[in-house]
């Protein structure tokens, strides 16, 4: 399983700007190796993120995407206290989840 993601959301006013820096190799399957085999394709497709349990924004991605991807999105309506989670899933099946607290 992938290291935690780094989440930061901080309120301004009825906005909340959430920050996710996110631990993934992202690998086009394009790449050789020192041997000259290809890297086989393993990269995030699917992020979605929640508030308070409600879905409010979902991303399709794919392999040219660079590794460690940083995202940046506003959430209206979200006030300190409120939880924001963020779930990826990469195209091997696996899938992460972490929780941020709204600040």
């Amino acid at each position: 399983m992938a290291d935690p993601m780094r989440i930061r959301a901080q309120a301004a006013g009825d906005k909340t700007t959430v920050r996710v820096l996110m631990s993934h190799e992202m690998e086009t399957g394009q790449r050789k190796d020192a041997s000259g085999k290809i890297v086989p394709a393993w990269f995030i497709q699917e992020v979605s993120a929640q508030h308070n349990g409600k879905t409010v924004m979902t991303a399709q991605w794919g392999p040219a995407v660079s590794k460690n991807p940083f995202l940046q999105f506003v959430v209206k309506g979200a006030k300190a206290g409120d939880k924001i989670s963020v779930t990826w899933v990469d195209n091997k099946g696996d899938k992460r989840t972490d929780e941020a607290t709204v600040s």
